[in-house]
């Protein structure tokens, strides 16, 4: 387990992040979800959100946060990897001044920030990462005023477990998973009623439980994959919070508040 020690760092794969996840179809789906569940929940933070502040944990290259900025939210942005914060950076270039960066691990981001908490943390695709995953909420309860809302995914086994069956990888033993060194695959996927427990525990309220890429990953043909993205698009929308789909979803989402 020694390539784990450390949370993983995307230097080395920031240009790839942009080009296949961030500007594809399936980053297009990702920020409906999110935007969609805002608009149902908390829909100040997608009007005038002069004076809020919000945390981007792990941000990568920082899409919905700056879509949050743009409606007058003040925005840290926080990884560990220089080039995502330096992508996300340059989606700033009209908000910039309502942007900090804070290259540090997220361990130190409480500490580095000193008494400062936030309206939100956005916290998306950070857990599957971490060498100690079940350590995050500890650090996310630091950054929080009590009242605040956390917007947290993460990469979900059933998905990982789906997929396999349906490339009829029948050997796939989610008990005893462990992602091949240099994979894309995450290091920890997680249950979904597994995060709920912990969020739970650790004083938050979930508003809404969504699914993110309900089924578009798993159409095996690569170009039926491509017809009518339109269609696509609506039908996950669509589907993102049905039972039992969303809980097949390639990531969960959950928008909580923090009691």
């Amino acid at each position: 387990m020694a390539a784990l020690e450390c949370d993983r760092n995307f230097d080395d794969l920031a240009m790839r992040f942009r080009r296949n996840i961030y500007g594809s179809l399936k980053g297009q789906i990702r920020l409906g979800v999110l935007e969609r569940d805002f608009r149902e929940h908390i829909p100040h933070f997608l009007a005038d959100s002069s004076g809020l502040t919000i945390a981007d944990i792990g941000a990568g290259q920082a899409q919905f946060s700056h879509l949050l900025a743009q409606y007058g939210a003040s925005v840290v942005l926080n990884d560990i990897s220089e080039q995502m914060l330096q992508l996300a950076k340059d989606n700033f270039v009209q908000d910039e001044a309502r942007l900090k960066i804070i290259q540090c691990p997220l361990q130190m981001l409480s500490s580095t920030l000193s008494e400062a908490k936030f309206d939100l943390v956005l916290c998306h695709a950070v857990i599957e990462w971490m060498a100690q995953p079940f350590t995050l909420f500890k650090y996310l309860r630091e950054l929080l005023k009590p009242g605040a809302y956390l917007s947290f995914t993460f990469y979900n086994m059933n998905g990982l477990e789906y997929k396999n069956l349906l490339r009829t990888n029948y050997k796939f033993d989610a008990d005893n998973f462990r992602s091949f060194r240099g994979s894309l695959t995450p290091w920890h996927p997680q249950k979904p009623e597994v995060m709920l427990e912990h969020l739970e525990a650790h004083g938050f309220k979930t508003l809404v439980k969504s699914g993110i890429r309900v089924f578009h990953d798993y159409i095996l043909d690569p170009e039926q994959r491509k017809r009518e993205p339109e269609q696509v698009f609506a039908k996950e929308l669509e589907y993102s919070q049905k039972e039992p789909f969303w809980q097949l979803a390639r990531y969960i989402h959950y928008l909580c508040r923090y009691e």
